[in-house]
C-alpha cells in the first residue's frame, strides 16, 4: 500500500473501534462501587486522557483513563451521553 492509500490519515479521529462511543454503568470488581465507563472512543492516547480529563471535570469527580477506556467515578451516564453527542459523537447507552 502506498501512503497516499493510507487510510488513518482521512480519519482524523482515529481507527479504533466501530465508532460507536459505549457508555455503562459497572458494579462488579469495585466492592459496590459504582464507574461509568466509556469506550469505543475513536482518538489517540493523548486526546484520549485529554478528553477524560474533561469529563472528569463536567461531572466533579474523580475517574481515570487506561487501555482505551475511560472510567469516571460514580453513574453519571446521562451526563457523560450528552456531553460525548455535544462533541459529535455518536453514543449508545450499553446494559445496567
Amino acid at each position: 500500500m502506498q501512503a497516499n492509500q493510507c487510510l488513518c490519515r482521512k480519519n482524523p479521529r482515529g481507527s479504533r473501534g466501530d465508532g460507536v462511543v459505549r457508555v455503562r454503568r459497572e458494579v462488579k470488581g469495585r466492592r459496590g462501587k459504582t464507574v461509568t465507563s466509556v469506550s469505543g472512543v475513536p482518538l489517540p492516547d493523548s486526546e484520549l486522557r485529554d478528553l477524560a480529563a474533561e469529563l472528569r471535570r463536567r461531572c466533579g469527580t474523580g475517574g481515570s483513563s487506561k487501555d482505551g477506556v475511560i472510567e469516571i467515578q460514580g453513574d453519571h451516564r446521562d451526563t457523560l451521553v450528552s456531553e460525548l453527542e455535544k462533541r459529535g459523537f455518536t453514543v449508545k447507552r450499553a446494559g445496567g
